[in-house]
């Protein structure tokens, strides 16, 4: 059954796209040479075996913490290497001390959410600015790098630092290409991109200056914050109908005291975390699946990692309450199996996926498919937080 798109959602999601579009601009617009000059720094430190450690207490700087430290770690594009870098977040107690324990000369220290946890990361930043550490914020927190982007909506800010974050680890890696240009290495830079050419075609193999260098990755931060402007785009606009249907489910379900499920796998993990963060805060109850670690080492160990989120909607999920899965392929085993445990049970499914869909989407395995059409993985989570912002937005206005 098609479902239209009412007048008042067509403007809201037109409204929303176009703020989003022109906050996204502006902001990269004015920052992309000190972004590239940053990508420089962290490399050097990287070099020189320093860690990146992510700083964050509120739920939603929890996610943002957790979420660049998996990029950084977990390399998705063939050739990345894997870079050292640490979550620190309310869980392991205060900010500051868990700083003191660990922040080292050589690190990268990185706040999230300092606005809004009663000065924690601020306190960490300023123990690791002591130490020696580069220090970056995005809340005038006192780092050296204060990168403000000044959306005034809480959602599109995390968006543009989300793009942010992921512009720093993708474009980390151009430097690490050109060794020469790195403190305390050979004065002979290695002029190739490797397996990861196709990211940045604009590199001459020639080059070894470090101002240009600088201005390619600065030029490299605008196609991005480019690509990303035209895939929400397409995200939110191909999608329109598809997010009105399941914002009127959601409503409906929440009005009837249902329940929100939310899951994925790695960086979807920490946009799971994100969903469920602003839900709750907007006074509608959601679970995350992904957050309890006893739970899924337990069920993996003894089961399986496919049934890691299938056995949780057999714990928790009822006729009545949503599933929201988060996936950059629509092809992770574990999402499926949740799905179609989801739907044995009566609950209503939402699934954003990437590429083409995906089994999730050839196969209809949800009742709500929103579909981010790339194969940049880091896009597609960036355009998949913007429908679940906009999401939260229609079920909660």
């Amino acid at each position: 059954m098609r479902t239209t798109v009412s007048g008042d959602a067509a403007a809201g999601l037109e409204a929303f796209l176009a703020e989003r579009t022109e906050v996204n601009r502006r902001f990269f617009g004015a920052e992309a040479e000190r972004l590239a000059r940053l990508c420089h720094l962290m490399a050097e430190r990287f070099a020189r075996g320093g860690r990146l450690i992510a700083f964050g207490r509120s739920p939603a700087a929890r996610s943002d913490a957790r979420h660049i430290a998996v990029e950084f770690v977990h390399p998705v594009i063939v050739g990345k290497r894997a870079l050292p870098a640490l979550a620190c977040t309310g869980d392991g107690g205060d900010l500051g001390l868990q700083a003191r324990l660990l922040a080292r000369p050589d690190d990268i220290a990185i706040a999230f959410g300092a606005d809004e946890d009663g000065g924690e990361a601020a306190g960490a930043l300023a123990v690791a600015r002591a130490r020696g550490c580069l220090t970056v914020d995005f809340a005038r927190a006192g780092a050296e790098w204060e990168l403000m982007p000044g959306a005034g909506d809480p959602g599109i800010e995390q968006e543009l630092i989300e793009t942010l974050y992921h512009v720093l680890w993708e474009l980390v890696h151009v430097f690490f290409e050109h060794r020469g240009l790195l403190e305390g290495r050979s004065s002979r830079p290695r002029h190739h991109a490797g397996a990861s050419s196709f990211l940045y075609p604009f590199l001459d193999e020639g080059e070894d200056n470090l101002p240009c260098v600088l201005d390619d990755v600065a030029q490299s931060v605008l196609m991005k914050a480019h690509e990303i402007g035209e895939l929400r785009a397409q995200t939110l606009n191909e999608n329109a109908a598809v997010l009105s249907a399941a914002a009127a489910s959601l409503r409906r379900g929440f009005a009837q005291g249902g329940l929100l499920l939310a899951l994925g796998n790695g960086g979807s993990a920490t946009d799971a975390m994100d969903v469920v963060a602003d839900f709750r805060a907007a006074g509608r109850p959601a679970i995350d699946l992904t957050e309890d670690p006893a739970i899924l080492t337990a069920i993996a160990n003894d089961i399986g990692p496919e049934a890691i989120f299938s056995r949780q909607v057999i714990a928790y999920g009822h006729a009545g309450d949503a599933l929201l899965t988060l996936s950059t392929s629509g092809n992770s085993g574990n999402v499926i199996e949740a799905l179609r445990e989801g739907r044995r049970r009566g609950l209503e499914t939402i699934a954003l996926v990437g590429y083409d869909g995906g089994r999730i989407a050839a196969e209809e395995l949800a009742d709500h498919i929103v579909v981010t059409r790339s194969e940049h993985i880091p896009r597609i989570q960036e355009a998949q937080a913007s429908a679940y912002h906009v999401l939260k937005e229609l079920v909660c206005r």
